[in-house]
């Protein structure tokens, strides 16, 4: 499947500049689905970018790792890798790593049923991290699984034991879950990309965990997306 927008929405990914960006944020958001709508899984997938330390404007090596469910198989990732059309800026994500998960998405023969996104989802000031963004170019089910906060704060005490939760809290709203996935390791960020309910992507990220922080398709796109810029370094 080729991901095509009509020229209304060519601005949900390659906006032209910032004050256009921001309105494209807010517009995938109102068109970002928070309830489920997923469909029979038999395939979930990771999805990461890596890029060189500190290089705002070099080429994203962006990767899509799937594995079946159940019980859980890997399947070899898909990679791409492309220069962004706009620098690194904060809160604009989006734009530079969806066109290379994009084409790592295109390259797969068989499409996941369900994708778990290195990033909030609308656990972002404008309701749109790149979760979001992402699902709903695609429109398919995501869910963000973030390492920190981008925006809000933690409302109440977040246990210690694994499967711990807390609100994450903005400006009065709740916009995804602090989740302890592991004794003594600190906690990540679990929001609503697209079509997945809160209570949904929790479930999918507790399952889908194997006593490590990150759950597993998602560390797996991770290693996949480092080795192709690796490889791009070797050439």
């Amino acid at each position: 499947m080729r991901v095509d927008l009509c020229d209304m929405h060519a601005h949900w990914i390659s906006p032209d500049g910032i004050s256009a960006a921001t309105v494209a944020q807010r517009e995938i958001a109102a068109a970002a689905e928070r309830t489920d709508r997923i469909g029979p899984v038999c395939l979930v997938a990771g999805a990461d970018t890596s890029m060189k330390w500190r290089d705002s404007r070099g080429p994203i090596h962006a990767a899509v790792a799937p594995m079946a469910w159940p019980p859980g198989n890997p399947i070899a990732p898909a990679c791409a890798t492309l220069v962004p059309d706009i620098p690194y800026v904060p809160g604009y994500l989006g734009f530079r790593e969806c066109p290379a998960l994009i084409a790592a998405w295109e390259r797969l023969d068989r499409k996941p049923d369900l994708v778990l996104v290195d990033g909030h989802g609308i656990s972002h000031p404008r309701r749109c991290g790149i979760a979001t963004h992402l699902g709903v170019l695609l429109d398919v089910p995501t869910i963000g699984c973030a390492k920190t906060i981008l925006c809000g704060k933690v409302e109440g005490e977040l246990g210690e034991a694994p499967g711990s939760l807390a609100p994450l809290v903005d400006r009065g709203e709740m916009v995804g879950m602090a989740l302890r996935t592991r004794a003594r390791a600190l906690p990540i960020y679990v929001s609503t990309g697209h079509r997945v309910s809160l209570p949904s992507a929790i479930d999918w990220v507790t399952r889908l965990g194997d006593g490590r922080r990150l759950p597993l398709p998602i560390r797996m796109a991770h290693d996949a997306a480092n080795a192709a810029r690796r490889a791009s370094m070797d050439q």
